[in-house]
């Protein structure tokens, strides 16, 4: 079992980068909601490490839910992946992940200080891997699956600002907590509908939003996400850092100069690839303005 799931792992969730990716989710929102509330003096401890795990456990909850909820249509679409290829077994990948969520609800119930939010992560997980109970209208919905699972990203920040909050006596419902929920969540969005754009003559049977409403209207509408992703995180980092204010202002001009490039000639190249170099500078400037404000204060 162990040598099958170091194949799935290796293929479809590299355990030490998906942990990092936990690690950097939990501590951007953590920081920035501190460092916008004016709080500098930081009680980092077991805690937090916790709390860095449990987004990486909810993560895996999430990626090997989603091979068994979709294992039907990847055997006939992806059936080189690992488990409709048999490499590894729906019981090899059941018995590693409720060991993974059992060490995270011990650890929760044991450390952490917000129960309730906790709960709330894995109820909607749950009835994600569910299809929400409704998987005969979702499943063949783009628009109604987008709508009900990519939320999930919005779920997650709560569960990381509510203890923030908690930990720091720090009052929730304030315009910092409204805009640092959103943070994380338009990317993913972004994301997720960039990689379902495709090119007129590049369609197969796989279901897209360039087919449902082509590939010109489909690239505006998220050229239009990525704007009030901008606005947000520059909000967010107005009073941190002015040089991250205008990196950021130079990200989006040149995303939005890619998108109408895109717009005029699909073929030059697949749009997620220059969404994913823009996700992954912008978090990367996100995290830098952290680290920028940590050592040496404010520009």
């Amino acid at each position: 079992m162990i040598k099958r799931l170091n194949i799935y792992f290796r293929e479809m969730f590299p355990l030490i980068p998906r942990f990092l990716l936990g690690m950097i989710v939990f501590g951007e929102i953590y920081f920035i909601t501190l460092l916008n509330y004016g709080v500098t003096d930081f009680r980092i401890g077991i805690q937090e490490l916790i709390g860095a795990y449990t987004v990486f456990a909810f993560y895996m909850y999430l990626r090997i839910s989603d091979d068994f909820k979709d294992y039907e249509t990847d055997k006939n679409l992806f059936p080189d992946r690992a488990l409709p290829s048999g490499k590894v077994t729906k019981r090899d990948l059941f018995t590693a992940c409720i060991v993974v969520q059992i060490i995270a609800v011990f650890l929760n119930v044991r450390y952490m200080n917000n129960p309730i939010f906790f709960l709330l992560l894995y109820g909607y997980g749950f009835l994600m891997s569910q299809w929400f109970f409704q998987r005969h209208k979702i499943q063949s919905n783009l628009l109604l699956a987008l709508i009900t699972h990519n939320p999930v990203q919005i779920i997650i920040n709560l569960y990381i600002i509510s203890f923030t909050c908690i930990k720091y006596i720090l009052h929730p419902f304030t315009y910092i907590t409204f805009l640092v929920m959103w943070t994380l969540y338009f990317p993913s969005l972004i994301w997720e509908i960039s990689r379902k754009i495709r090119a007129p003559r590049e369609e197969t049977e796989y279901m897209t939003y360039s087919k449902l409403f082509g590939y010109k209207k489909s690239t505006k509408f998220v050229m239009f996400l990525t704007l009030i992703d901008i606005v947000t995180n520059i909000i967010l980092v107005w009073n941190l850092n002015k040089i991250s204010v205008a990196a950021f202002i130079g990200i989006v001009t040149w995303i939005t100069i890619k998108f109408l490039h895109y717009m005029k000639n699909p073929y030059q190249y697949k749009i997620i690839e220059k969404v994913e170099k823009y996700t992954y500078v912008q978090e990367s400037l996100m995290l830098l303005t952290v680290a920028a404000y940590l050592i040496v204060g404010k520009i």
